[in-house]
């Protein structure tokens, strides 16, 4: 004969050392599986081959050593690096660069682009020198009037529709913006340690105008170089914050495709 079993089970003690368990927050990524973004990365390839395309036809119009001095070219040829990166991952499904990098790539060509319009393609700008590539004042012709607009107006454009357009919003923060700094500071430094090691009279010894030492003296260059850092760094607080304040243009196309296998549910109880 078996005992009854009772209606009402006492509660048992809770057991002490067991830590309770706190909600976890899936993340996206481990939900909505990787879309590929064939438009994103056809547009980054196109840019990539455009801006590599201007700087081998300025490697092989000049001195490649001098033409690899410009700020202009290294930036191009890091953001055809950056964007060739970028279209991979976009045709892939893969995730997206660290945005300290783009970001930093982004600030780059768009100084490289208002530089040049601001500073020496204005008629009203003391240091004027439309032909910066060619080291001539006058303004550059053939192939080397082709490859000035597309390193200095065309790819920084590039690079600001494809942030506007084809990335997602709020990637940006202002603890990596001032290391994007760094980059500047050392460029300003091999400039003037160039100049200073060859010889005077040498063509293109100093490749800016705002950077010759021998035609305005430190003073007047040190005070360029701070107030071009300073404008530099209030465009990297301000692509920041425009980052967090623009619109997500990828939202209302990734809502339309493919969806997840599963929905997550609410615990029962």
């Amino acid at each position: 004969m078996t005992a009854p079993i009772p209606r009402d089970i006492p509660d048992l003690p809770a057991i002490p050392g067991i830590p309770v368990l706190l909600p976890s927050h899936v993340p996206a990524s481990a939900v909505v599986p990787p879309v590929r973004r064939p438009l994103a990365a056809t547009y980054r390839l196109l840019v990539a081959l455009i801006a590599a395309g201007a700087v081998s036809v300025e490697l092989a119009l000049g001195s490649p050593l001098r033409t690899l001095s410009h700020f202009a070219i290294q930036s191009n040829i890091l953001l055809a690096v950056v964007l060739a990166l970028s279209a991979r991952r976009a045709g892939t499904a893969r995730r997206p660069l660290p945005s300290a990098l783009t970001g930093a790539t982004l600030l780059y060509v768009i100084v490289t682009g208002l530089t040049y319009h601001v500073l020496l393609a204005n008629e009203a700008s003391p240091y004027m020198l439309s032909g910066v590539l060619t080291g001539e004042a006058a303004g550059p012709t053939g192939w080397h009037a082709i490859t000035t607009q597309v390193l200095h107006t065309a790819t920084p454009i590039a690079a600001l529709l494809d942030w506007l357009l084809l990335t997602a919003p709020g990637r940006l923060h202002l603890r990596p913006a001032a290391t994007w700094m760094i980059y500047p500071l050392t460029y300003l430094t091999f400039t003037l340690v160039r100049g200073e090691l060859l010889l005077p009279g040498t063509p293109g010894r100093y490749l800016y105008p705002f950077l010759d030492v021998a035609h305005h003296g430190y003073r007047s260059i040190l005070a360029n170089a701070l107030l071009i850092g300073l404008t530099s760094y209030a465009l990297a607080i301000l692509l920041v914050a425009l980052d967090h304040a623009r619109p997500n243009p990828l939202r209302h196309r990734l809502r339309h495709r493919a969806k997840t296998g599963f929905r997550l549910q609410p615990p029962v109880g």
